[in-house]
């Protein structure tokens, strides 16, 4: 009997997920305690600054909580998104599916881990583009939405452009 929670590319899946989760908690851990971002922000160009914002909602500062039960529906919600996204890791035959899984689970991993221990997440990447008539400003993001957005990106390529969906009639 197979296993639910174990397939062929589950280990690759999980060491892309502990790689995006790693990576994210070290540059936040970086930006907060050593580089101190909270006091000091960083312009780095005239479109490109890191700047600590504390986002107690979701992607895009969605759904924005102020209480304790507000995070914590926020985390249980993502504990059932990574417990589904593993379950369909565990059923991936290929390896741009198990990475982009892997890839979206490290990085709500990632944010989960802010959440339960500051109560919000650390969001520091701030793009914006300022002219004399016009100006646009991106929202401000971390590197576990980077993986997130990325994994996404690699699911919607495999199912549009892969091989599976070549073969569809």
């Amino acid at each position: 009997m197979r296993s639910y929670l174990i397939g062929p590319l589950t280990r690759f899946g999980f060491a892309v997920a502990a790689v995006a989760c790693l990576l994210d908690q070290a540059s936040k851990l970086y930006l907060l305690f050593v580089f101190d971002l909270t006091n000091r922000p960083l312009r780095l160009g005239s479109f490109f600054d890191f700047v600590l914002t504390r986002n107690t909602g979701i992607s895009y500062g969605l759904f924005q909580t102020q209480g304790a039960i507000g995070q914590w529906v926020l985390l249980g919600f993502k504990a059932l998104a990574v417990l589904l996204l593993w379950l369909w890791l565990a059923r991936s035959r290929d390896r741009l599916t198990a990475l982009s899984l892997g890839l979206i689970v490290g990085g709500a991993v990632g944010n989960a881990i802010d959440r339960l221990a500051y109560g919000w997440v650390a969001d520091f990447v701030f793009f914006h583009v300022s002219t004399a008539t016009w100006q646009f400003r991106w929202y401000v993001f971390n590197l576990a939405d980077v993986a997130i957005v990325a994994g996404v990106i690699g699911l919607l390529y495999e199912s549009l452009a892969g091989e599976r969906a070549q073969k569809a009639p």
